[in-house]
């Protein structure tokens, strides 16, 4: 049983076949798809799985707490499953390419500039956009 999955059924949703396939396409993704691509994958796993069974089951795992769901900017929703470990993102406006990354500086930042406006932070989300400084060698 995968991460996502237990963790659907720890917080009581009841976990059809193709919830499940779902599921695993997100536990094992190492990057953050959108819908269409998550349908693509779990049809390869179980062809009867259609784009509204995958819209849905979304809604539902986002709603539920078990995902994440990202606007990059690009016009698509995306999605990582949901981590107690915290990181921010680095967008790739060329590629699309997402890197996740951890910056304890940029955390201290982030707290301080809440207390000095008299907040204490309790949530944020860091979303960084750039292109490469230099162009890839072919």
């Amino acid at each position: 049983m995968d991460r996502l999955e237990k963790l659907c059924i720890a917080k009581g949703m009841r976990m059809t076949e193709q919830r499940k396939v779902i599921a695993r396409v997100l536990s094992i993704a190492d990057d953050h798809p959108d819908v269409e691509e998550i349908h693509r994958r779990a049809a390869e796993i179980d062809e009867n799985i259609s784009i509204a069974t995958v819209y849905r089951t979304m809604r539902l795992f986002e709603e539920s707490g078990v995902v994440e769901r990202h606007d990059f900017q690009d016009g698509r929703a995306r999605y990582e499953e949901a981590s107690e470990q915290h990181h921010d993102h680095l967008i790739d406006l060329r590629s699309g390419d997402v890197i996740e990354f951890v910056s304890e500086e940029i955390e201290k930042l982030q707290q301080r500039i809440a207390e000095e406006h008299g907040y204490k932070l309790v949530d944020h989300r860091l979303e960084l956009y750039g292109v490469p400084l230099k162009k890839a060698e072919n």
